[in-house]
């Protein structure tokens, strides 16, 4: 993450990679404030064993770009909604990369859903993984049912 003002929407994406026991990394590197570090961890992440990096970036939000530029590993970009732009700059930002540096791009603030696609690349060649996601998609679908079941115990004059 850019700064540690975004863990409130990154730690979204902690909480699922750590409930399916997936070995992650959390970082504060700003590709303004501190490129260098940003360049070395993108160019060594690999070697350390990383296979997806989400990076969430608010306002000029370049932290997802500068990382995508210095790796050959999917880069998913989480935008984070700032003060005064709702974070449509960071979309922006985030999306508009140059053909050849790809940032695989999630909505304002969708911290969750970037480590839903991250989990969706790493199941790919984890067949335990892969199980294992199958099994939280089909516990989302039974809250659901749940939740709709309770629905229909709410009572309104009118409700049919």
């Amino acid at each position: 993450m850019g700064s540690t003002s975004d863990l409130p929407v990154m730690e979204k994406a902690a909480v699922l990679l750590n409930e399916l026991h997936i070995s992650f990394e959390m970082n504060a590197l700003s590709a303004h404030r501190t490129p260098e570090a940003v360049e070395e961890f993108a160019r060594n992440a690999r070697t350390r064993g990383i296979q997806v990096i989400i990076a969430g970036a608010g306002m000029a939000a370049a932290l997802p770009g500068v990382i995508a530029a210095n790796t050959t590993l999917p880069v998913i970009g989480v935008p984070i909604k700032g003060s005064v732009l709702d974070g449509v700059d960071a979309l922006y930002s985030i999306v508009q990369m140059p053909p050849g540096i790809p940032v695989a791009t999630v909505a304002i603030n969708g911290a969750m859903n970037a480590a839903i696609l991250a989990v969706q690349i790493l199941a790919l060649k984890d067949a335990a993984l892969a199980d294992a996601f199958a099994a939280y998609k089909e516990g989302l679908k039974k809250k659901i049912v749940k939740a709709n079941a309770e629905l229909s115990e709410v009572k309104y004059e009118y409700k049919v």
